[in-house]
């Protein structure tokens, strides 16, 4: 990476979503700008109160906390009307009254060099250039352009797909006699259903997107490109499972922990020990734990203690009442000896946000004994609260 002279513009990335966060901040990074990120309103409110650097701000629309994306742009145009705006989703689309004045909209999957376009017609020619190393793959972009093609198709035929279950959906109720008042009121719940089922498939989708890109960027080979999208789309699925036996409400942290190792685990012996009481999760918290233990478990198969036959992994979790935080480490034992990596990697990049994602922090320790990985973060976030149990 180079830097022409002068300052470098600062994007303000807000996105609860860890992956996606990951992809918009490459995304501003591509562009030539320098990315601050937040995973939420309040965290954005604050970061602009502290500051007086930032040039445009990056914000999904949905998101958990006081207030959403929507607002966030309006409270930063009335409060800071020289930063630019631009908003995305994969549920909503504002109409232009109701965006801020001279703000943009894009839909999720965003597409990349329209985004870049946009970023740097709205702040001016980054002044950071990514500097292709010419011995890495991709040098090609067709890849990406073929990506982007078929995940395209992909979502056409979902939203076709959709729009042929309601049809169907309205003839069943029909050959069931229902009447014209039933029917109405099965059509107001059909399309509540079908519209958080196309949300879900759009957030999805633009995670697909965003996990092919990252797993991609930076593979020496095509080969070990795929190889990585594949066990990170796997483990996207086995998260997915997980919530559909609990409909998608919460989930045990026991067996989010189980489920995400059960298939790097040794047959017949267990190599994965776990200690800690079990709690309810959230579903935001399901998904970014399952991310972020499928590139533990990547990385201790390949370089620390299951590279070997006798190295073992414990996995030890507390709650502090008093304090309402969660406290989890991964320890390593018996494996090979130890090295910091010489490179920041996409899955370096991802333990290390799970920290931020959850308002927490993560702490990476590279002993001689076996890698350390400590989650500190607050309950809130992550466990639902015990009256929510309850009430299922």
């Amino acid at each position: 990476m180079s830097a022409d002279p002068g300052p470098v513009p600062n994007v303000l990335v807000v996105e609860d979503e860890m992956v996606l966060r990951m992809r918009a901040v490459d995304i501003v990074e591509d562009a030539g700008f320098h990315p601050v990120e937040a995973v939420n309103a309040d965290e954005a409110i604050s970061i602009l109160e502290s500051r007086s650097d930032i040039s445009l701000l990056f914000t999904d629309i949905q998101m958990p906390g006081t207030i959403d994306g929507l607002k966030l742009a309006h409270a930063v145009h009335e409060r800071w009307p020289s930063i630019k705006i631009i908003l995305v989703s994969g549920q909503v689309k504002p109409s232009d009254a109701e965006r801020p004045e001279n703000s943009r909209f894009f839909g999720k999957p965003l597409g990349v060099s329209q985004m870049i376009t946009e970023l740097q017609d709205m702040v001016g020619v980054g002044a950071l250039r990514i500097v292709p190393d010419p011995t890495q793959w991709p040098s090609d972009p067709a890849p990406r352009v073929a990506q982007d093609a078929v995940l395209s198709a992909e979502n056409d035929s979902l939203r076709l797909l959709l729009e042929q279950a309601g049809i169907d959906a309205q003839a069943l109720l029909v050959q069931a006699g229902i009447d014209a008042e039933r029917r109405e009121a099965a059509d107001k719940l059909q399309k509540l259903i079908l519209g958080e089922l196309h949300h879900r498939v759009k957030n999805t989708l633009a995670m697909v997107s965003a996990i092919a890109s990252q797993s991609f960027r930076a593979a020496p080979s095509i080969e070990h490109g795929q190889r990585a999208m594949e066990g990170r789309l796997a483990a996207l699925g086995r998260a997915h499972d997980l919530l559909m036996q609990v409909s998608w409400a919460d989930a045990s942290l026991t067996h989010t922990l189980s489920s995400a190792t059960e298939p790097y685990d040794g047959q017949g012996d267990r190599r994965f020990h776990f200690n800690g009481p079990d709690i309810r999760i959230t579903s935001a918290a399901v998904i970014a734990l399952a991310m972020t233990f499928n590139e533990l478990c990547t990385n201790t198969t390949k370089f620390g203690a299951l590279a070997v036959a006798i190295g073992r992994v414990e996995i030890a979790w507390t709650i502090d009442e008093l304090k309402q935080r969660l406290r989890l480490v991964w320890t390593e034992r018996g494996g090979p000896a130890v090295e910091p990596p010489t490179r920041r990697s996409f899955g370096t990049r991802m333990m290390e946000s799970l920290g931020q994602q959850l308002s927490g922090r993560v702490q990476l320790a590279y002993e001689p004994g076996g890698f350390v990985y400590s989650l500190d973060v607050p309950l809130g976030p992550v466990a639902v609260p015990p009256e929510a149990v309850l009430l299922r």
